[in-house]
């Protein structure tokens, strides 16, 4: 059994609400923008866009309404509210402070190898 990489899945959380600051869309857009976005490094199934926005929506932090697309069809739209903006505020705040921490200690430890080498 797969164990949950909730680090990952705050990443995605983070990734759907900054699409949804810019305009409201729906999972396979959003699955699509990521993918291509990425350069296909990150490559997140529908099924984890829709789980993750089933639960922002129970949180308030977005709303669902469905738009008709053509005759017949219709698509199921997410838009962000209030709560998920400062939400999105916070979380973008705290990856780019954990970003720039493992960063910091990636390169001391680069500098502490390159030290070890010269007083080798």
């Amino acid at each position: 059994m797969r164990e949950k990489n909730y680090f990952f899945s705050g990443i995605t959380e983070l990734l759907i609400l900054a699409i949804l600051s810019h305009h409201d869309s729906y999972a396979y857009e959003i699955t699509k923008f990521i993918k291509e976005a990425s350069n296909d490094t990150l490559d997140i199934s529908q099924n984890t866009i829709y789980a993750i926005t089933y639960k922002m929506e129970e949180e308030g932090k977005i709303s669902q309404y469905s738009k008709l697309v053509g005759k017949r069809r219709t698509r199921m739209y997410c838009h962000i509210e209030d709560i998920g903006k400062e939400h999105y505020e916070k979380l973008l705040n705290n990856f780019r402070i954990a970003f720039n921490g493992v960063e910091k200690i990636i390169s001391s430890l680069s500098l502490l190898n390159e030290e070890d080498i010269i007083d080798e």
